[in-house]
């Protein structure tokens, strides 16, 4: 498999991860799995929208980029199809670069949502009842959490998704800098040393073909 073909599979598995991420975001926008009267009632992370804007359309550009360089039949420099080649797979390290900027933001913003806690009803006051993370590993305090119901699982579950799916993608991206960088040294068929050959197992792994 050529170091098109690699960044192929890595674009094929980042695009469903942005769906997903971008699905989180949005069910967050309904605490507990029901509609708030006031927005202010939605924990504030949720308005940064990291996994619709950093995990999800940031990451979309980046995955579509990867998908179409195998197939990519530039003529190259002076029609020279190996400097094209080249030039494209260059190219990708940019588009990675944005990649990882958008799933660090989403991850950030993530760990910074699990460790404040949710916003809910405590007698009426909408506030986050939890300090420095302690819900995490004592479940007798999500008891503080009146309303909405089930709102600390809630926040829990589709936080963690979005803290681990936006590190994968951060992985993904940088797993395709460095494929960017073999293809524009190497070219688009040869392999460099030790981690070449881990990206054409990864790759292989991943679609079965090789």
């Amino acid at each position: 498999m050529c170091t098109g073909g690699c960044a192929k599979c890595l674009g094929i598995t980042l695009i469903p991860l942005a769906g997903l991420c971008a699905l989180a975001n949005i069910l967050l926008f309904f605490p507990g799995g029901t509609v708030v009267k006031e927005t202010e009632h939605i924990t504030d992370e949720v308005w940064y929208f990291g996994g619709i804007l950093g995990s999800g359309v940031l990451m979309i550009f980046p995955a579509l980029v990867f998908s179409g360089l195998q197939n990519n039949d530039c003529c190259g420099c002076c029609g020279n199809h190996s400097c094209g080649k080249r030039f494209a797979m260059f190219s990708s390290i940019i588009f990675a670069a944005v990649g990882v900027v958008g799933a660090g933001y989403c991850f950030i913003l993530s760990a910074v949502a699990l460790h404040k806690g949710p916003k809910c009803d405590i007698n009426g006051n909408w506030t986050y009842p939890f300090t420095d993370g302690n819900y995490l590993g004592d479940h007798a305090v999500w008891d503080d959490c009146k309303s909405p119901e089930n709102l600390v699982p809630w926040h829990l579950t589709l936080f963690s998704l979005l803290l681990v799916m936006s590190g994968i993608q951060a992985v993904l991206c940088a797993i395709q800098a460095l494929n960017g960088l073999f293809g524009t040294i190497c070219g688009d068929c040869k392999c460099c040393g030790c981690c070449g050959k881990m990206l054409f197992v990864y790759c292989v792994f991943i679609t079965g073909d090789i």
